[in-house]
């Protein structure tokens, strides 16, 4: 099958809009979030593609109520366009580095504790500091496909980083504890090993990309385990995982960085310190590119500053 692409020996050069929207769209498989990522109506966007594909001759998309898919020949059309798509997206970031001065749409793909811990005590700060950075914060607390997202970075906890990406660590050691308010404490007395967790009211997170329960991890002389909990609460927001704890609803397994002031002034006691070992903590992870933007190794070097005094 061939693609009507190639006009007079060479490409036409104004159906290059057209391509990149058709690429959006296949990697988001939505019109409507991808008209968001491109700033403009799924029915513009929509209208793009269809012309696209009447000057093709050739249905690169197949259309549901529920969803965008690619037909056989859009498969083969993005493959063969995303490198070339990809290679001018690395030539526009360049120009960045040739004006030295960071500025853009900055994507960053985070989950909710990463967001509040390491971004957004210091929001205000960049926000003045890069005043042409417009920062975008996708909240997530499954690991995304960056490319896919659009997005320039994600952060994510070191031990759930994939192995085929480029990463910066981002502030110290972290460590989960185990904690629960005094009130629970006088009616259920306190765990003296994680064995003991199976008489306990657990609070439970629940992941929400993938649906899976998190198993609460230990360490003890070298050796990693996981506990089988019960629990009545079940959740996937860890604000309400904590204010539960606060109320004496159960224990909390929870980064402690994320519940130092309740640690502090006593609404919440931790036990079991002793099996809760640091572990590698944040780290700002991107595809492997030959040329970083200069609005994102502002957005690191800013952090890093942040995060290791």
């Amino acid at each position: 099958m061939k693609l009507n692409f190639i006009k007079g020996g060479a490409m036409d050069a104004a159906q290059l809009p057209a391509v990149s929207a058709f690429a959006r769209v296949a990697q988001c498989g939505s019109f409507t979030r991808a008209a968001a990522a491109l700033g403009v109506s799924p029915s513009a966007l929509s209208q793009t593609i269809r012309g696209l594909e009447t000057q093709l001759g050739v249905r690169l998309l197949q259309r549901t109520t529920r969803r965008v898919g690619l037909t056989e020949a859009g498969a083969q059309f993005l493959r063969s366009v995303m490198p070339a798509l990809e290679s001018l997206a690395v030539a526009f970031d360049a120009l960045n580095d040739w004006r030295a001065h960071p500025a853009g749409t900055l994507r960053i793909n985070l989950s909710r504790v990463a967001s509040e811990l390491l971004v957004m005590p210091y929001l205000a700060e960049f926000s003045a500091a890069y005043a042409d950075i417009t920062l975008e914060l996708i909240l997530d607390d499954g690991i995304s496909d960056l490319v896919a997202e659009g997005c320039d970075a994600g952060i994510r906890l070191g031990e759930r980083l994939a192995q085929d990406v480029v990463a910066v660590r981002l502030g110290g050691e972290q460590r989960t504890i185990v904690a629960g308010s005094p009130a629970y404490f006088a009616r259920h007395g306190k765990p003296s090993t994680p064995e003991d967790l199976c008489t306990h009211d657990c609070l439970r997170y629940r992941f929400a990309s993938s649906g899976g329960i998190y198993r609460w991890e230990f360490t003890r002389d070298g050796r990693t385990f996981e506990v089988d909990l019960n629990g009545r609460v079940v959740t996937n927001d860890l604000r309400t995982m904590v204010e539960a704890a606060l109320q004496g609803v159960g224990l909390v397994h929870v980064i402690e960085d994320y519940v130092r002031a309740p640690l502090a002034d006593g609404r919440l006691e931790r036990v079991l310190d002793e099996w809760c070992q640091p572990f590698p903590g944040f780290y700002l992870y991107t595809p492997s590119r030959a040329h970083m933007p200069l609005k994102l190794r502002a957005f690191i070097d800013f952090l890093q500053a942040k995060l290791h005094r």
